[in-house]
């Protein structure tokens, strides 16, 4: 998720013992002014690659500071925690897993400000207010893929007369970006965008499967459903199979992409089931594999 506000450099001085899964912090600066990026795992590095590439300076930490060698061999500034960050850049980006993540790296002893939900975003914002910024929130759509391509689609929540601030940014990253209205209303499009995901990857997975128990070649399959009406992003885009599509998590033994444990999150009567799904995933060891492991889940369960 991502969360954006404007301020001053003294603000983030002011309130960096304050502080989701993605924050980005603006400031009154002119554009091309350095970005700050925290957390630089499997979404954040290919983001800041692309800021980089469109002439902004990074200066980057991660909790894990080797995720941050590919950065810093491209020209990347790289600092040891996210208060160090808030001193040297004009706005700041995070990309961070989990709410736990999120508290710590905005409100800890070295830390900035942020949310990944959207009862606390619209908390951040009173309290960003207060101290003379602005505050958005801005979560991303698309998966690693999108986010090496710069196709992430970003849902911003905040003050209207801000987008076009922000917008100039994101789209350094993202394919489409899109007002959704005031602060929270970014994140509760995320909440909805991810539980129908969360479904659709189990439907496709047991389609999947199904095909392939009765004798179907599951690539000729997957072709068949996507130029058919059972068509979706699991199929035709991330398809959770084995040997069916290059370059997504199933083709890597389900490492990398969107971890099982995030999925989890998701809840609702087909959202409830689903969530239940992935949280038995997680009890049998699929919590940091993609969550379309959820079809290897499923063939281990005969469904």
């Amino acid at each position: 998720m991502a969360a954006l506000f404007r301020g001053y450099r003294n603000f983030l001085r002011r309130s960096n013992t304050h502080g989701d899964l993605v924050l980005i912090s603006f400031r009154l600066m002119a554009s091309k002014t350095p970005v700050g990026f925290v957390g630089v795992g499997n979404m954040g590095t290919p983001m800041a690659r692309n800021l980089l590439k469109n002439g902004y300076p990074v200066i980057a930490t991660d909790v894990f500071p080797e995720s941050c060698k590919e950065l810093q061999d491209l020209g990347a500034q790289v600092l040891d925690c996210p208060a160090e960050v808030a001193e040297k850049a004009d706005r700041i980006i995070t990309m961070l897993p989990s709410s736990p993540n999120v508290i710590e790296v905005y409100t800890g002893a070295n830390g900035i400000l942020s949310t990944i939900d959207p009862a606390v975003s619209k908390e951040m914002a009173v309290a960003a207010e207060k101290m003379g910024a602005v505050f958005m929130d801005a979560p991303v759509s698309g998966g690693v893929g999108a986010a090496s391509m710069a196709k992430l689609t970003f849902m911003v929540g905040g003050v209207e007369e801000e987008f076009n601030a922000a917008q100039e940014l994101l789209t350094c990253m993202g394919a489409n970006v899109v007002y959704c209205g005031q602060v929270g209303s970014g994140q509760a499009a995320k909440i909805c965008n991810n539980m129908m995901l969360a479904i659709g990857m189990i439907g496709t997975a047991e389609t999947m499967n199904l095909g392939i128990r009765l004798g179907l070649d599951p690539k000729m399959l997957a072709k068949i459903l996507n130029m058919s009406s059972g068509r979706c992003w699991s199929s035709d885009t991330y398809n959770p199979t084995p040997g069916v599509m290059e370059g997504v998590p199933s083709a890597n033994n389900y490492q990398g992409g969107f971890g099982t444990t995030l999925m989890a999150k998701t809840p609702i009567p087909l959202g409830s089931m689903a969530h239940q799904i992935y949280r038995a995933m997680c009890a049998r060891g699929y919590s940091n594999k993609d969550f379309s492991s959820v079809f290897q889940f499923l063939r281990e369960d005969g469904v």
